[in-house]
């Protein structure tokens, strides 16, 4: 799967990105753990991408998730990553996303490219109904790249997620398709 915006463009991890993949969490380490659960010890391992990478294989062929990499067009080169996960059947028709970006390529409009892309993909393809997602309170970048794509703002989670081994709370984001 291959989706293309006007600077990037978004496809499934393979096991050939690990490396990648690798290089891209252990330079955003500390940037990204701010707004991130706490990580096992083996997380900044090539072994730990490969098994995410495959796993996200069985995940995706099972309807669970979909993880892209977040490439640009120029160069080829992984700058993050965007995912479709907790996906809801029957009744709900939904799901959570979420996305990270090299904090070098912050403040271009990157990760709204991304989001854009893999939300049509789950009203497209997946025939999703409702994408979410929870943003904590001073995360203003990320909060900018859900209004920019479409979502919109619906309320307060209050200590709904553990990051860093605390309770935080989250701005819940959504948008709804206009077909289904």
């Amino acid at each position: 799967m291959f989706l293309s915006g006007n600077q990037i463009y978004i496809r499934f991890l393979k096991d050939t990105d690990a490396e990648s993949l690798l290089d891209l969490h252990l330079a955003n380490k500390e940037f990204f753990q701010r707004y991130s659960p706490v990580f096992k010890d083996d997380y900044y391992t090539l072994d730990s991408k490969r098994k995410y990478i495959s796993d996200s294989f069985i995940k995706r062929e099972n309807d669970q998730l979909y993880s892209f990499g977040i490439f640009l067009k120029n160069s080829d080169k992984l700058i993050g990553d965007v995912s479709l996960f907790h996906i809801c059947r029957g009744a709900l028709q939904k799901c959570l996303i979420g996305y990270t970006l090299d904090k070098l390529h912050n403040g271009k409009g990157y990760a709204t490219e991304a989001v854009v892309l893999a939300v049509d993909f789950a009203f497209d393809e997946l025939k999703l109904h409702r994408v979410e997602a929870g943003v904590m309170p001073e995360n203003k970048g990320s909060m900018r790249v859900l209004e920019k794509a479409g979502f919109h703002e619906e309320g307060l989670e209050q200590k709904g997620i553990r990051i860093n081994g605390q309770w935080e709370d989250h701005q819940i984001f959504a948008v709804i398709s206009a077909i289904n």
